[in-house]
């Protein structure tokens, strides 16, 4: 059996120091959290396990008090269902003492709620002259009476012989109404008649009427026609006299003198003027020509300036167009220079990842990148 001398456990002790302080090192470098935190994760590790224990201490007393209340819950149901068989016990013991010590039929008031008290009862009558039967005690009413057979038979008998008599009555009053209708038949016909005879006589004289209404209407027209003639003769004749004085008047013959006005020789008569004089016309006639033809120039310089301003527009409008084509191209030609250069910039990538494929063709595997990190150092 080999002896461990001191010099080797010392040694030991010291390799099993540096294990212990290399993978202490290692758990700080290579833990993000507490590389990144830099707090004290033994106190924090102590911290979580008194919250632990809090937790489950907590959890213990509650578990303790749920197990105490379902305890309870079931004694309190026990107890609830102990309550109620003893009051159905109580109440079967009442029920069966009411039904074999208290019956209905031993009571002092019996009488009054007994089912069969109007078998047991005498009836409310025994004939129409009962002395029970007063007034207020209401036994007997009109049709009630113990006759009521003999009474009924009276009555339809009663009753036969008043139909009889209305039947009698009522053929009675059928040939009263028949005699009626007859008497009053003839008494149409005479008014029919005289009716007839005293329309002939109203359309006589209506006849009368008319022809004297015609001939009153006849004598009306002609004097009408007269009167009318004579009027019409009367206004020809008033027509001549007024035609004759306006053709000899100064209206018609258009003297200018008689529009002159009192005011001055510039004014004139309105309701006597006829109108300006061949100078005034021709006058005013210059002056529209010559008002006509400075309207024509002035249209004349509008449009000279419109066509100006036209041809301006359209040369800034040409310009515009011209420049706008001009940066088309030029973006055209931009364009065009930047396609061929990513061409050749796509062709010479492609012509490198070529060759790096050809020179790189070892690829790494995982294990190339899981031995790095291993250690501290």
């Amino acid at each position: 059996m080999a002896v461990a001398l001191p010099k080797d456990l010392q040694q030991a002790a010291g390799v099993a120091k540096r294990r212990r302080a290399e993978l202490c090192r290692q758990k700080r470098v290579f833990g993000a959290r507490s590389r990144i935190l830099g707090g004290d994760t033994e106190a924090w590790d102590f911290q979580v396990r008194d919250q632990k224990i809090a937790e489950a201490t907590e959890k213990a007393r509650c578990d303790a008090f749920a197990a105490e209340m379902k305890q309870n819950d079931k004694i309190m149901c026990i107890l609830e269902d102990r309550g109620k068989k003893d009051s159905r016990n109580l109440c079967k013991a009442i029920t069966d003492f009411q039904q074999n010590y208290q019956k209905p039929e031993t009571h002092r008031e019996f009488d009054l709620s007994d089912p069969l008290a109007l078998k047991k009862d005498l009836p409310a009558r025994q004939s129409d002259n009962d002395i029970r039967n007063t007034i207020s005690g209401m036994q007997k009413f009109m049709g009630e009476d113990l006759n009521f057979k003999e009474r009924r038979k009276f009555q339809e008998e009663q009753n036969r012989e008043w139909s009889l008599q209305q039947q009698r009555e009522w053929e009675r009053a059928r040939a009263d109404q028949r005699l009626a209708e007859d008497l009053h038949l003839q008494t149409r016909l005479k008014f029919d008649e005289t009716a007839r005879h005293l329309q002939g006589l109203e359309s006589a004289t209506r006849k009368a009427v008319c022809v004297a209404v015609k001939e009153f209407n006849r004598n009306q027209a002609m004097e009408l026609a007269e009167r009318r003639r004579q009027e019409k003769r009367q206004e020809e004749e008033d027509n001549l006299a007024e035609i004759s004085s306006l053709l000899h008047g100064d209206l018609l013959s258009e003297n200018p003198q008689q529009a002159a006005s009192s005011f001055g020789p510039h004014r004139v008569v309105p309701d006597r003027w006829k109108g300006m004089s061949r100078e005034q016309l021709e006058q005013i006639r210059m002056e529209q020509r010559l008002q006509i033809q400075e309207k024509l120039r002035l249209q004349e310089e509008a449009r000279q300036r419109d066509m100006d301003w036209d041809r301006r527009r359209i040369q800034k409008a040409r310009a515009a167009v011209l420049s706008e084509r001009q940066r088309q191209r030029e973006q055209r030609d931009l364009r065009r220079a930047l396609d061929s250069s990513n061409l050749s910039l796509a062709a010479e990538q492609h012509l490198q990842k070529k060759y790096m494929d050809e020179v790189y063709n070892n690829q790494p595997t995982r294990d190339y990148f899981t031995q790095f990190n291993t250690r501290s150092r």
